[in-house]
């Protein structure tokens, strides 16, 4: 709660904020080619007016009457179905089931056995953008990390770190390249080999992290900065939940058939020019009744699985308010007449810069948001309807912008201390953040390395 309100008010003084700048520069506009893409060194300046105050004070409830309320009504009762069904997955033991009984199957096996967990977690992140409902999972990824004598910090690294690294390489993450495809007017699959690279590129780096620190546990157990409280763990080791193995296999094959029909779903829309405009429609129709009818299979109570789908709905209520605050803003700078005033201040300051240094300005200013607004929906909605004008006039693809928000919005996520979903995961694993920081920075000083060399690669290219 306390994290929402403080990105509230972070919202709130940002509306504020542009409501007060009308005051003080300039209307303009600028002129506009047959897509609605502005024509640059046509901005005129006009006069001064401010906005009425009554306006600013409405304009997150105006918002879903605007011209951008098909889009903002469309990605809210995506965000609310998604979480609704992602709860049912949680409540009825889906995910968790599912990961089980892949383990069992890879027990023993050491090093393979983490590539392919870190591989189910990435893609679980970078398809259908689940991270806080993989974190749950933690405590069951110790234990079985644990029973193969490795560590908890393998257990962090193959659950949290690959969560996280998922959600950051999206493929077609329906909370930010989904949401931004959106905003931006393009297919969801739009330039989506690159970040295809990008996330094999992320999941080499990951696993050979995690087989360097494998090596050097078995070289010395007692290396693992979690030496003294494992040993404790492991006296009171539970590897195998009390639940009979037919319905375990029961449970995986429905699920397991879930997420192979959303996968066909993606690939179908990745391929199929004539759908792919409608993905976040479709994609919100499957997982609704695919997830309802796999919920009703597993619990058999439809009244129960319908109540998982509505509370974890609700939960996600807190985000569509974010989204409606972020969204006002453009509109009160629209109604203002200001945001063509604040574009061709911001082309000012980036003419004769290059592509390269203002997409780095762009990470920069996302890594800088991340630390104040958690969400990747609501700073897309608050970001990308001014960053995308400005990018195309210079030049810039929106499918280069999606990739650079994606990288920026991401990796941060188990790094910064003012993440609750780091907290809670650390918590869990008995982990402080010191312990965790000198763990894990050199990765991600390297995949800060990575991010750039990719970006600069997609400027190279024309990407």
């Amino acid at each position: 709660m306390r994290s929402f309100l403080l990105v509230v008010a972070i919202l709130v003084a940002v509306l504020t904020f542009c409501g007060a700048l009308s005051y003080f520069i300039p209307q303009g506009s600028f002129e506009r080619d047959l897509s609605g893409n502005i024509v640059p060194d046509t901005y005129v300046a006009g006069e001064i007016e401010g906005i009425s105050v009554w306006r600013v004070i409405t304009a997150p409830v105006r918002v879903f009457a605007s011209e951008d309320a098909v889009s903002v009504i469309m990605i809210s009762i995506f965000l609310l179905i998604m979480s609704g069904v992602f709860n049912i997955l949680d409540k009825t033991g889906g995910v968790q089931t599912f990961i089980e009984q892949i383990m069992k199957k890879l027990r023993d096996r050491g090093g393979p056995v983490i590539c392919v967990t870190v591989l189910i977690f990435m893609l679980f992140g970078s398809l259908f953008g689940m991270f806080e409902e993989l974190v749950t999972l933690l405590p069951l990824i110790i234990v079985f990390m644990l029973s193969m004598k490795f560590d908890t910090m393998m257990g962090l690294g193959t659950c949290l770190l690959a969560a996280c690294f998922g959600f950051s390489t999206a493929i077609t993450n329906p909370f930010s390249v989904g949401t931004a495809a959106q905003i931006a007017g393009i297919h969801t699959s739009s330039g989506a080999w690159l970040r295809v690279v990008f996330f094999v590129i992320v999941y080499v780096v990951l696993c050979a992290f995690l087989l360097t620190y494998l090596k050097k546990l078995q070289a010395n157990p007692q290396a693992s900065p979690t030496f003294e409280i494992d040993q404790e763990k492991r006296k009171n080791l539970v590897i195998d939940r009390e639940i009979d193995e037919k319905e375990q296999q029961r449970i995986f094959k429905i699920y397991a058939g879930f997420f192979a029909i959303q996968g066909a779903l993606l690939v179908a829309i990745a391929c199929i020019r004539e759908i792919s405009g409608l993905a976040i429609p479709i994609l919100a129709a499957s997982f609704l009744i695919s997830g309802l009818i796999a919920g009703k299979l597993v619990c058999k109570d439809f009244k129960k699985v319908l109540g998982f789908f509505f509370s974890g709905a609700a939960s996600m209520l807190p985000a569509v308010v974010m989204i409606a605050l972020a969204s006002s803003v453009k509109l009160v700078m629209v109604e203002s007449n200001i945001i063509d005033t604040v574009m061709h201040l911001v082309l000012q300051l980036l003419v004769g810069k290059g592509k390269f240094v203002t997409i780095l300005l762009i990470y920069c200013l996302i890594l800088f948001l991340q630390l104040f607004i958690g969400s990747a929906s609501a700073k897309i909605f608050l970001v990308m309807p001014i960053v995308l004008p400005i990018t195309n006039a210079l030049g810039i693809s929106p499918t280069l912008v999606i990739l650079t928000y994606c990288m920026a919005d991401g990796f941060t996520d188990v790094i910064l201390p003012t993440n609750p979903v780091l907290l809670i995961g650390l918590s869990m694993a008995n982990v402080s953040y010191l312990k965790w920081l000198k763990w894990t920075w050199k990765l991600q000083i390297t995949l800060l390395l990575i991010s750039v060399l990719v970006l600069f690669f997609g400027v190279l290219i024309g990407y």
